[in-house]
């Protein structure tokens, strides 16, 4: 989702008014969690780990709650999410107090 309305702002796609909801909500992201990619270079790299993806633990309430305005954004640019709860959602690479990185099964359970 981050990944996504970033690629929309590197691409001048996003109003104003998006752009500054970017700006200000990535930041306070950058400061509510680490960043995986800052303890583990290799976290997303598309060789070692095919596919990571971030997943939220349904502990960290406070993070998936400010995540409406980015799927706002989304919408608007055509772009359909929706959230996903998994108790096995793949092959953790990385962990944290808030957060999983995860390889997805080849074969979901």
């Amino acid at each position: 989702m981050f990944g996504l309305v970033n690629l929309l702002a590197r691409n001048g796609k996003l109003t104003p008014e998006q752009e500054r909801f970017r700006r200000a909500n990535n930041d306070w992201y950058n400061a509510a969690y680490p960043d995986p990619s800052t303890a583990d270079p290799t976290v997303y790299d598309h060789e070692l780990h095919p596919g990571a993806a971030a997943w939220f633990k349904s502990t960290s309430q406070h993070l998936i709650a400010r995540v409406d305005g980015y799927l706002e954004i989304l919408a608007a640019h055509g772009i359909e999410c929706r959230m996903i709860q998994s108790s096995s959602p793949g092959r953790i690479v990385y962990e944290d107090e808030h957060q999983i990185v995860v390889v997805p099964h080849e074969n979901p359970p």
